[in-house]
């Protein structure tokens, strides 16, 4: 599995790349965090199936959910299978926060 770090993920969305950012936490823990990475879509992932048409094939898809775990390792899995450019956030939300990068509240 492909996984790449906030600090790649940051570069990245600095130099201009497309990325489409999905944020597949449970509710729950979306809910008590409070906030998301800037640009985020939520998808929740119990609902895969029904969203996973929907996402882009012609841009680097990265996925993240709390720690980088089994949520996102699994949907990255998934959407690789169906010939996405997809890779998840190593160590999630909760990497991206120890990195001190910017986040926003949630929708």
């Amino acid at each position: 599995m492909d996984a790449i770090t906030a600090t790649e993920l940051a570069q990245l969305q600095a130099q201009g790349q497309a990325v489409t950012l999905l944020d597949v936490r449970r509710d729950s823990a979306r809910q008590q965090g409070g906030t998301q990475i800037a640009h985020a879509q939520w998808h929740n992932p119990a609902q895969w199936l029904e969203w996973k048409d929907q996402v882009p094939k012609d841009t680097l898809v990265v996925l993240y959910c709390a720690h980088g775990r089994e949520i996102s390792q699994g949907l990255t899995t998934a959407l690789r299978v169906m010939g996405l450019n997809a890779r998840y956030l190593d160590g999630g939300i909760a990497a991206w926060q120890a990195a001190g990068l910017l986040t926003e509240p949630t929708a």
